[in-house]
């Protein structure tokens, strides 16, 4: 490498097999249209291909390290109470999860803070009411 040149981390974006199989499917089904794809169809297909690109499909490793793709639960040091979530996106995950189950995403001010952790870590996260301590204390794969 020469000097001044750097490197950049391809950022890849976890889906479950199911999900993957869906995105196909919708990339399919707009491509099939051809000509007679309108202008927001063309945009859709431009869409899924760059994110099709940059997927890893796949289950999670079941070895408490939160990422993207796991069911988390944090606990609260101030009061001791439990948070379930996913890390992820909503909209790439689908029926994946059930429809009332909360998603941060890993950008998130709670996603950021526990991305790369691992069980029993404890983190601190910016709220507007100020500083909040959690603790992990689970860290499961979706799907």
């Amino acid at each position: 490498m020469e000097q001044g040149e750097c490197i950049v981390a391809e950022e890849r974006t976890w889906v479950t097999p199911e999900a993957h199989r869906r995105l196909v499917d919708e990339l399919e089904g707009l491509t099939a249209r051809g000509d007679d794809a309108d202008a927001s169809a063309r945009a859709r297909i431009v869409e899924l291909r760059t994110l099709l690109d940059s997927v890893e499909v796949g289950t999670r490793p079941d070895d408490g390290l939160v990422e993207t793709g796991m069911r988390v639960t944090v606990r609260s040091v101030e009061d001791g109470t439990e948070t379930a979530f996913v890390l992820g996106d909503r909209a790439l995950l689908g029926h994946d999860i059930a429809g009332d189950v909360t998603v941060f995403s890993p950008e998130s001010p709670v996603g950021a803070a526990v991305d790369g952790r691992h069980v029993g870590d404890q983190v601190t996260f910016t709220t507007p009411r100020g500083d909040r301590d959690i603790v992990i204390v689970g860290a499961t794969p979706v799907g």
